[in-house]
């Protein structure tokens, strides 16, 4: 496509675009923030081990042999549970970074938190944690998925130099 006015080549992105564009909205951001600063100690414990977590091996043996998880699944987990929140909190690609934390919520719900009811297990009397933790995620990641990232975002910016 030409540019009317300089008679310069531009290329645009449409649906690259899209997946980016967000208005300037202050809700977003702070859903945005939230969430990346809910999930990053999880992804951290994961993969680094940091804050009492097994690491690497360990969480990859576990999600393997006790949860029978497929490998390359439980490796898909770990690095979204790690990176997607650090993609939040610059606002990059926000809506495919707030889906994969969704899917992972979803599955933890499906597969570990649905017997243990509701409530998280603050008194210690449960078998398990429950699915409110689980919820409020995946009502902040489906907004997120919504708005895009908002003010402050790379996506934002990129957008609109994307759209020329």
């Amino acid at each position: 496509m030409a540019n009317a006015m300089t008679g310069e080549a531009s290329v645009s992105f449409p649906a690259f675009s899209g997946v980016m564009a967000t208005d300037g909205s202050r809700p977003a951001l702070i859903l945005r923030w939230a969430l990346a600063l809910v999930m990053f100690p999880h992804g951290a414990q994961k993969l680094l081990g940091w804050w009492g977590g097994y690491g690497l091996n360990d969480t990859l043996d576990f999600f393997v042999q006790s949860m029978g998880l497929p490998l390359g699944l439980a490796w898909l987990v770990v690095l979204i549970e790690f990176f997607a929140p650090l993609a939040l909190a610059l606002g990059l690609l926000t809506r495919p970074a707030a889906l994969g934390i969704g899917a992972i919520m979803v599955g933890a719900v499906a597969t570990v938190h649905w017997p243990h009811g509701f409530f998280m297990n603050w008194a210690g009397n449960q078998a398990g944690e429950g699915l409110e933790y689980h919820l409020l995620v995946l009502a902040i990641a489906a907004a997120l998925v919504w708005t895009g990232g908002g003010k402050y975002s790379l996506d934002r910016r990129w957008a609109t130099e994307l759209e020329g």
